[in-house]
């Protein structure tokens, strides 16, 4: 109890310090992308006392305060910690000839994906990802909840965390799909018919720690006669609706998984706040999102992972998929949708570089800045953090990135983060 007793006391003390005893940290930047300004600045002092940016001056503009511990990054690109609005910790780019999906549901240990979610974490904070949003656990359960909570209260590494818990479908909308009849297969989300059950579910997930709530709107797909991409929509506009005023009660927003047709526009229609994937967007869809202030998270990179062979039903598909994304993306970017930065990595392995995003977002028509805005403050609106996260400004939590080279010459570079802050303290 004595021990017990005593780690209390230095945590409080450690909790009670003055401003003036809070550590204080000068990093030297040698050319600093705020997250908001149009251009770089050369040369800059941020200023950082506990957790949050004091200041952001010229280099030699004001003296360092007294015992202010110096890091020199004059030689790197120094950038906010960046942002993952579309992560899933207990996916691991599940392998079809390991099982695929259905093998982490109907095998795997709990205690086996916790472990595997916590590398994950660590991956993410490692590769420059100080904050994520993780849109669902894929059948375990309430598991985000506490990893967020092991890693807030120190006792593993990893980003900072908005999660989303279980998701919410209806019958025949989600996987594992395809086992007999009579017998029953759990689910990788919280499965609802009609609106009473569709809000009973938001609630729970809702009073079990969600801070997002997220739908599935569509799920199978496939081409029709004329080679034209479907997707099965799940949830009618009663359903959503009932969920999304539900969480809007509540302060918290909805994420639908849509990829086109029917799902998508009930999306839209029934409030949701962010339309994940949207592979195929129409322009009416375009207008409708612009006036509702709807944002687009569309995750690019990961369908060019593991297509299906040219030849087959579902390797057309595939194809059909990249083939409209692409498309999709440009027209938002050009009508000024706001797009937020996500990846769906956990849909490919957390070994390779999350940042590939960013190449696949140039490529179709943004510009470097843009797409470093993408995952730092655009990334921070979405997620009601404009201002504290995804910006190095005063008043700002102190996480940023650093990297050798110019990412608006070369995004590239910043798939080999070499420095990561978070909240004042350096991770790597």
């Amino acid at each position: 109890m004595r021990l017990l007793l005593g780690f209390g006391a230095i945590l409080l003390s450690v909790s009670n310090l003055s401003p003036a005893q809070e550590p204080v940290v000068v990093v030297r930047a040698g050319t600093l992308i705020d997250g908001v300004s149009a251009q770089p600045r050369r040369n800059q002092d941020i200023l950082i006392r506990g957790n949050h940016i004091v200041e952001v001056n010229p280099t030699g503009a004001h003296a360092p305060p007294a015992g202010a511990k110096l890091i020199d990054l004059s030689n790197s690109t120094v950038l906010p910690g960046l942002i993952d609005t579309h992560t899933h910790i207990f996916l691991q780019g599940e392998v079809p000839a390991a099982g695929g999906y259905d093998v982490q549901i109907l095998k795997y240990p709990a205690s086996f994906r916790v472990a595997r979610a916590t590398v994950a974490a660590r991956r993410a904070l490692e590769q420059g990802f100080t904050t994520i949003r993780d849109v669902e656990t894929e059948g375990a359960g309430y598991g985000d909840v506490g990893i967020k909570k092991a890693i807030n209260e120190g006792y593993i590494p990893g980003p900072r965390m908005f999660v989303s818990t279980r998701a919410i479908s209806s019958t025949g909308g989600y996987s594992p799909d395809d086992y007999a009849p009579e017998v029953t297969v759990p689910k990788g989300a919280q499965i609802v018919d009609g609106p009473v059950e569709a809000r009973k579910a938001a609630r729970e997930q809702l009073d079990n720690g969600a801070d997002w709530i997220k739908v599935y709107m569509t799920h199978r797909s496939w081409l029709d006669e004329q080679g034209e991409l479907v997707s099965q929509p799940t949830l009618t506009v009663e359903e959503l609706k009932a969920v999304v005023d539900e969480a809007h009660g509540w302060r918290k927003k909805v994420a639908c998984h849509a990829y086109n047709g029917p799902g998508l526009q009930r999306a839209l229609d029934g409030g949701c706040d962010s339309i994940e994937h949207g592979l195929e967007l129409t322009d009416a869809q375009i207008a409708q999102m612009l006036k509702q202030g709807t944002w687009y998270v569309p995750t690019l990179a990961v369908y060019y992972y593991d297509p299906d062979p040219p030849d087959t039903p579902s390797g057309k598909r595939d194809r059909k998929r990249v083939a409209l994304h692409g498309v999709s993306f440009q027209k938002a970017l050009r009508a000024g949708v706001k797009i937020a930065f996500g990846t769906d990595v956990g849909g490919f392995v957390w070994t390779d570089p999350i940042a590939q995003e960013f190449s696949r977002e140039v490529e179709f028509g943004m510009t470097p800045m843009q797409a470093i805005q993408s995952a730092t403050s655009r990334a921070a609106e979405l997620l009601g953090q404009k201002g504290r996260l995804g910006v190095v400004a005063p008043g700002a939590l102190a996480d940023l990135v650093a990297v050798t080279g110019n990412p608006l010459e070369d995004v590239h570079v910043l798939e080999k983060v070499g420095f990561v802050m978070k909240d004042g303290t350096v991770v790597k």
